[in-house]
């Protein structure tokens, strides 16, 4: 033991590197490759290990920790079957560049490449999906590459960066000198492209603000909503990220996902000059690509990104502006307006628009009313709630009728990744142990991940978690009647009385039939002090916010 004092073990330098870089939480399931971290974590409380039930709750969770605070995301799961499982949710980060660090257990170096027990190569297996990965041979090199981790999953376009960690390199006793806290390096937009842009705007005639993307703090989303209303932009924001400019503002018109509505299509049709700030140009976005001409706009088109690959990467944009959200926003927001009178009636027909859209169509169902629950949700919830949605045709309601506020306070999975809203409404009470934390799920996707219910309750965690239950696979039902009606295969289910269930997890546990029985059960589950499930029996009629099973079949039949 004489050679190994003042010496630390590889498991001892990776947690001393969690903490040097200000991590919190650290979301996983518990592994043997990777027991000596497990170990030190016990000398190291500021750090709090949540034991999750899957890895892919765990990476769900360190994704929606990403997206609430704009800090990597840590995740810890074991070799092989941890690891797959994991990648729903690091793709999910990839996907909505949220930044996340991923520590994976792997074989000892000794063994490496013989497909010892469990045994994958990260490198290759995570390449697509990540933004950087790498495997730590050598013990001495852990701050160094632990650094590099941090660094890259939060600058520029941030995403997940994958660490795999040998098991007996984690054993290891060396000298290895202490980091420096990362630091998040993001480019700021110049002079010039201001005012190229502010040009752009005082020759426009029917401009619009298209907002989106990560890298979302308060004070941008502050700046942001301040320019939009000094120069009295319209704005609507790309795909699940409504709470980047506020349902509420005077500008906002709408958000451009799976169920925009067609007045809201035909304004950016229309819009002459198109301000993109933050947002990829996707396909959700862009409906398929078929918003904009491709690859040129046919607009005056204006695309600020972290990234410069995104810039032009599908659409050509006249002015391309590398630059994070919070510089942009604040260049903005100092830049002097132009006279917005030009297009008054634009920005306020479009608004109208949007209130009228606010409002769900009559219900012409004798069960529970999914529209007027939210509206009534709406009016409930206080201004830092957080709404977690999971993937699925249930979501509209929330996501179409719900206000949304600052950065943090949506959290979807842009990626279309079932099994994400229980895992991210865990993540968020924890996170943020004072706020309302509604976590809004189907059937489906509470099947996948409902069981981190346990996580919450084992760690004092208490969203009140809403199942909209139609008993199938909506969204995929919706697609099957549309292209071939009255032929429906593999979507329906059958489901556990969710009340039950929660209660045999002692949570709080309700079954709500009728529209006014939400409210009263919603009450009681803030009152519980728990964790809660709401189930909301809904109309498999009523397929989505915009139309009904019956109507797709008759468009369908008619040709």
């Amino acid at each position: 033991m004489t050679g190994q004092q003042n010496t630390r073990t590889g498991g001892q330098l990776i947690v001393d590197a969690l903490k040097l870089h200000g991590v919190e939480y650290a979301f996983g399931v518990a592994g043997e490759s990777y027991l000596e971290v497990l170990d030190a974590l016990v000398d190291v409380p500021s750090i709090k290990y949540i034991t999750c039930r899957q890895e892919g709750g765990a990476a769900n969770m360190a994704e929606a920790y990403g997206k609430l605070t704009g800090k990597p995301g840590v995740c810890m799961v074991t070799r092989g079957p941890g690891a797959t499982n994991a990648s729903i949710g690091i793709h999910t980060a990839q996907q909505d560049s949220t930044p996340m660090v991923v520590l994976i257990g792997q074989v000892a170096r000794d063994q490496f490449g013989r497909e010892a027990f469990q045994e994958i190569d990260y490198r290759r297996f995570f390449a697509p999906i990540a933004k950087w990965v790498e495997q730590i041979d050598d013990a001495e090199r852990i701050p160094e590459i632990m650094h590099r981790a941090f660094h890259i999953a939060s600058s520029g376009r941030p995403g997940p960066v994958i660490v795999a960690l040998p098991e007996d390199m984690l054993r290891d006793h060396v000298s290895a000198p202490t980091a420096r806290p990362y630091q998040t390096s993001r480019p700021h937009p110049g002079a010039g492209e201001i005012e190229a842009l502010r040009g752009m705007l005082a020759k426009a005639k029917k401009p619009m603000l298209l907002v989106g993307g990560s890298g979302w703090s308060d004070a941008a989303a502050t700046d942001i909503s301040a320019f939009a209303e000094a120069n009295n932009i319209p704005v609507c924001c790309s795909f699940r990220r409504q709470d980047v400019v506020s349902t509420k503002h005077p500008g906002f018109v709408g958000d451009l996902g799976t169920g925009t509505g067609p007045k809201l299509l035909a304004r950016v049709k229309e819009a002459d000059l198109l301000i993109v700030a933050g947002a990829r140009l996707g396909e959700m976005t862009t409906q398929g690509y078929t918003l904009m001409g491709l690859p040129e706009p046919a607009k005056t088109m204006v695309h600020a990104h972290v990234d410069p690959i995104e810039i032009g990467r599908t659409f050509r944009p006249e002015l391309g502006i590398v630059s994070g959200m919070p510089e942009l926003a604040a260049a903005l927001k100092a830049m002097k307006p132009v006279d917005g009178s030009a297009w008054a009636d634009w920005t306020k027909g479009a608004r109208a628009e949007f209130l009228e859209w606010f409002q769900p169509e009559p219900y012409k169902g004798d069960k529970l009313d999914a529209g007027k629950c939210m509206l009534a949700l709406r009016d409930r919830l206080p201004e830092n709630a957080i709404v977690t949605v999971d993937a699925g045709n249930f979501s509209g309601w929330p996501q179409r009728f719900l206000h949304f506020g600052r950065p943090g306070h949506l959290l979807g999975p842009t990626s279309g990744a079932m099994g994400y809203s229980v895992p991210a409404g865990v993540a968020a009470s924890i996170t943020h142990p004072d706020r309302i934390v509604v976590s809004c799920v189907g059937d489906g996707g509470f099947g996948m991940t409902g069981q981190e219910l346990a996580t919450a309750m084992h760690h004092g965690a208490k969203p009140i978690i809403l199942v909209f239950n139609n008993n199938m696979y909506g969204t995929i039902r919706m697609h099957q009647e549309k292209r071939y009606p009255d032929r429906r295969s593999a979507t329906d289910l059958t489901n556990p009385d969710y009340a039950m269930l929660a209660k045999a997890h002692g949570a709080h546990g309700e079954t709500v039939t009728k529209t006014e029985e939400f409210m009263p059960a919603f009450e009681r589950a803030v009152k519980s002090g728990t964790a809660a499930i709401i189930e909301l029996r809904t109309d498999p009629e009523q397929i989505s916010t915009r139309t009904t099973i019956t109507a797709l079949k008759a468009s369908a039949k008619k040709g």
